[in-house]
């Protein structure tokens, strides 16, 4: 990337926590959005609790498990494009009426001891209902801070990194208590009902939302035209396979030592060290670029990852992920950021899902992998899978870095009939 550049090296105005938070209309959506987003932190690892609580095969539960990561990487991009052109509220009712059902007949097939076919076919209509609240979230944070300065867009990914750890450590504590405490299927029922209720009221909040962007002779270019963003979202492919390596191979090393109930913990402070640094993220005047301060947190998480197998305990381990973390929130704040000056905002919904739907699919390699490595193995070979998906993905990110320049807007093509021209301002 090289020495900065003037724009970069410049001292921006910082721009705090509370100045984004009293932004007209952001407090009446925010609630219900943390309401509605808990439970993606719940889905894949509530799945794996309840296939492994029934049919004892870790195999079979991490691949569960992805394949719900799969179709929700696969959809969600396309439940981003149609918020984009529809407008959220008409987009999320049906999701999220779509994803109670679903989850509501895996539980059952689960609990019947179904064949696994079946839980595969229950899996995909769960994973590709799940209502994409952060991206959505995003674009609206776009909307609203279309005429502040740079500073404070960059602060409210900062909060949205925040927000998304949060419930990365509260939602795997919260269904390991459900799924080990009362029942196997108790953890994805309150994933369900949350995602409704949340769901719902965040899409009763129309006010807040991006106008709809509706073009009669033209047509957006999909976010995924952009090299910058196809970049993007393959080296989060990587990120994606740490949380899915972490959560099959922490649930396993908690079995292993006979403490079943602490995986969720022991995944919480994994999260817990993003969480705190995503906190700091937003609060330092940064003067590196957003591309140089994303390749250096991505290559601090591969260095992370190459601990992980090597500890000898479950306390080292919780230790270890929790350092590891602290490379999550940066990596992932420099991405949407980087992701927002690459395409035009009529389709920041879509972009942000690409890289959503990118680390889901990553999770879902991840789960698949360590399952069986674990199987066959034990937990310490699952935790080789972080250590090969993070390199990989700082491999993608260093290889294609010039790819990330931000272009101007009025230069990002439009796709019509024929292909493609320059949009103007106007168009934007």
């Amino acid at each position: 990337m090289g020495r900065p550049t003037k724009a970069a090296s410049s001292n921006p105005v910082r721009v705090g926590y509370g100045a984004v938070l009293r932004t007209p209309g952001a407090r009446a959506f925010l609630v219900p959005a943390f309401v509605a987003r808990l439970p993606y932190a719940m889905l894949g690892l509530g799945i794996v609790l309840l296939i492994a609580g029934t049919t004892h095969s870790y195999g079979l539960a991490g691949t569960v498990a992805a394949v719900a990561a799969v179709a929700q990487a696969l959809a969600g991009p396309r439940i981003g494009r149609l918020a984009d052109r529809y407008g959220q509220a008409a987009v999320l009712v049906p999701v999220v009426g779509v994803h109670g059902v679903a989850v509501a007949a895996l539980v059952g097939l689960a609990l019947g001891a179904a064949p696994a076919w079946a839980l595969f076919a229950a899996a995909v209509a769960a994973g590709a209902s799940v209502p994409q609240i952060g991206a959505m979230v995003r674009a609206r944070w776009v909307h609203a801070l279309r005429e502040g300065p740079p500073a404070a867009l960059a602060t409210a990914f900062a909060f949205e990194s925040v927000t998304d750890e949060f419930t990365f450590v509260v939602g795997p504590v919260l269904a390991t208590a459900l799924g080990t405490g009362v029942d196997p299927a108790a953890g994805l029922v309150a994933e369900a009902a949350l995602t409704v209720v949340g769901g719902l009221l965040f899409a009763a909040r129309r006010g807040s939302a991006p106008p709809v962007r509706r073009r009669e002779r033209t047509r957006q270019a999909p976010a995924l035209a952009y090299p910058g963003v196809r970049l993007l979202a393959g080296s989060l492919l990587g990120v994606g396979s740490v949380f899915g390596g972490l959560q099959v191979s922490m649930t396993a090393a908690a079995q292993a030592a006979g403490h079943a109930g602490l995986s969720g913990v022991v995944y919480g402070l994994f999260a817990c060290g993003s969480m705190g640094a995503g906190v700091g993220y937003g609060m330092v005047r940064w003067k590196r670029s957003v591309a140089h301060r994303m390749l250096f947190s991505f290559a601090l998480l591969a260095v992370g990852c190459a601990t992980l197998w090597a500890m000898p305990s479950l306390t080292a381990l919780a230790v270890a992920g929790l350092c590891c973390g602290l490379a999550i929130a940066p990596t992932l704040i420099s991405a949407y950021t980087l992701v927002e000056q690459l395409v035009p905002r009529g389709a920041a919904t879509e972009a942000f899902t690409w890289l959503t739907g990118a680390i889901g699919l990553g999770l879902a390699m991840g789960s698949a992998a360590a399952g069986r490595a674990i199987d066959a193995h034990g937990a310490a070979a699952g935790l080789l899978v972080p250590l090969a998906g993070s390199a990989a993905g700082l491999a993608a990110l260093v290889t294609g870095r010039r790819l990330l320049a931000p272009r101007p807007r009025s230069t990002r093509p439009v796709a019509t009939g024929g292909g493609e021209r320059s949009a103007s301002l106007s168009d934007l």
